[in-house]
């Protein structure tokens, strides 16, 4: 057992390996569990990371396999080719340098047979959520690059990042900036970021930038950081004061410390889900949630809403740090659902994440709802019928699309939204992501016609007419035809003359539209074959969605 500066300790077992890490007071932060290779080498089998709001994730390196398959019979001269002719190959097929590509295919992982056919495995590290803390309940959630536990020789960037729940990125460099000390107590190692394919973005760069320091040929890193062809040339090196976490379960919180400036708080028992960020930076804290230290008390502000805890003595020495004092915006995201925000546990919010299978398990309806919103999303700004309905489109029904409500909003002016949802969780993420765009744009008057309610609310909204509709039929109601019937029938009585509306259910609803004489239909696309889930299949090439889900595009004449 190893006591650091900071007072964390840091436990090892056999080989000296890492197998736990906890702050002073012993909150375990990470687990990790190691076997040997064939050869006798350490292998990390798996990991457990803590997030700041209690919750468990799994780590599996090597966790998702994706297996392909090439004919190279038609290639004059396939029978010499070896691994690094394919290396070579793939190597200029992605336009990324071949070092990277030797990090993630090994000999093993490029198999030529005797009939000239190549089997190519892409190894992946997968994150899972514990539903329990165990692996025993593990659910898929994302994953990334295999690296090298055993050695730490490049830094990853996680695929399906938009899954994670909150924190999981942080966490996950925590562990990895442990195991890089404990393997470079010397000289350290130059690190830079290697994926296939390359995925930079400033996300990604402040993350890095948080546990390592940049340094790039020409000064400025981040630019070339952000230039997919030259990520790689910007190298890494450990940051002399990384950030350091501390949990106090009295207080269900959780403080992120860099040097002696605290710089989040969480706490595992707030139902908004998010965490409090360091005040007084120049740059307003997003949802005006702000933590500063002021005579030994840690301040919380959430708006309007101030609250005060002990600061710890293992936490260390802070320097003091005034509540910030900038005006608040006219209205919090809370506005959205009139000032009352749906019932949501804790757990609810900060779960409220999509989520979906490694394997060919149908993806889920609120996963599948992204899909549809980011196609249509495209087709307004590449379509000009489109684009030219939507500019004069004043009045809109967004109805069951709780996974990417934010999407079906567009804020380049003013218009009435009435947002009709069904998992209160989602709904509330969606509607503080929504504010956060606004916030960054300071255009907080489009709030005020942006109406968030619940199902129950459904049959006064419909009473009124609309330009433009996105309705997402629930699979529960896909084999009842009567009830899709009905569900039309009210579609197309609320939708004004010329109106658009989008609609996704069975193929079988087009039957129900052809009943209804006033109805035109414009357009119908399975979703499985939009370019958005064909996206989605390079990275989860088993992925498969319900049988039968169309999205519909119908105009009232």
């Amino acid at each position: 057992m190893a006591r650091q500066r900071s007072g964390h300790l840091v436990f090892y077992g056999p080989n000296n390996r890492r197998i736990l890490a906890t702050d002073p007071d012993g909150n375990p932060l990470h687990e990790c569990e190691w076997g040997s290779t064939a050869s006798g080498k350490s292998r990390l089998l798996r990991a457990r990371i803590r997030l700041e709001w209690g919750q468990w994730v799994g780590l599996k390196p090597e966790g998702l396999v994706n297996t392909m398959t090439l004919d190279l019979s038609k290639k004059p001269g396939w029978e010499r080719l070896k691994p690094d002719d394919l290396r070579q190959m793939a190597a200029q097929a992605m336009r990324v340098p071949l070092d990277a590509v030797k990090l993630f295919y090994g000999d093993e992982d490029l198999i030529i047979d005797s009939k000239g056919t190549a089997t190519i495995r892409h190894k992946k590290d997968a994150f899972y959520v514990l539903d329990v803390g165990l692996f025993e309940r593990e659910r898929f959630m994302a994953c990334m690059g295999a690296m090298h536990w055993d050695r730490i020789d490049f830094l990853p960037v996680v695929e399906l990042f938009q899954s994670l729940l909150p924190g999981t990125g942080s966490a996950t460099f925590e562990l990895i900036r442990g195991l890089y000390d404990d393997q470079n107590e010397g000289t350290p190692t130059p690190l830079r970021y290697r994926g296939i394919p390359t995925y930079p973005s400033e996300a990604a760069f402040r993350l890095f930038n948080s546990f390592f320091t940049p340094q790039a040929p020409g000064g400025n890193p981040f630019p070339i950081f952000m230039d997919v062809t030259r990520s790689h040339e910007v190298t890494w090196l450990p940051a002399p004061d990384p950030p350091l976490r501390y949990f106090d379960t009295a207080h269900s919180l959780c403080v992120t410390v860099k040097g002696r400036t605290i710089q989040k708080a969480t706490r595992w028992d707030d139902p908004a889900g998010l965490p409090f960020v360091q005040a007084g930076s120049g740059v307003a804290a997003p949802f005006e949630r702000t933590v500063a230290v002021n005579k030994g008390t840690l301040i919380l502000q959430d708006r309007a809403t101030r609250t005060e805890v002990p600061l710890q003595p293992a936490w260390g020495d802070f320097k003091e740090s005034l509540p910030e004092n900038r005006p608040l915006a006219p209205v919090g995201w809370a506005t959205f659902f009139g000032g009352a925000p749906p019932a949501v546990t804790p757990h609810e919010a900060f779960s409220a994440v999509l989520l979906y299978p490694e394997d060919d398990t149908e993806i889920g309806e609120l996963a599948s709802q992204p899909f549809v919103a980011d196609y249509l999303q495209d087709s307004f700004e590449q379509d000009p019928q489109l684009a030219a309905h939507l500019s004069k489109a004043a009045d809109i029904l967004i109805d069951n699309f709780d996974g990417a409500i934010k999407t079906c909003i567009n804020l380049d002016r003013p218009r009435h939204y009435t947002v009709l949802y069904t998992r209160p969780a989602y709904a509330q993420k969606q509607a503080q992501n929504l504010w956060s765009e606004l916030a960054r744009s300071r255009e907080f008057d489009l709030a005020k016609n942006i109406s968030f309610l619940p199902t129950a609310g459904a049959q006064k909204a419909y009473r009124k007419p609309y330009d433009l509709l996105y309705v997402w039929i629930s699979f529960g109601m896909f084999g009842d035809a009567h009830t899709l019937h009905k569900a039309v029938q009210a579609i197309t009585d609320t939708m004004g003359r010329e109106g658009l509306a989008f609609i996704v259910g069975p193929a079988s609803l087009q039957s129900a539209f052809q009943m209804q004489p006033q109805l035109r239909i414009l357009n119908t696309e399975p979703v499985d074959s939009l370019p958005t889930f064909q996206m989605h299949r390079t990275i989860l090439p088993k992925a498969r969605l319900k049988s039968d889900l169309t999205v519909f595009h119908v105009t009232k004449v």
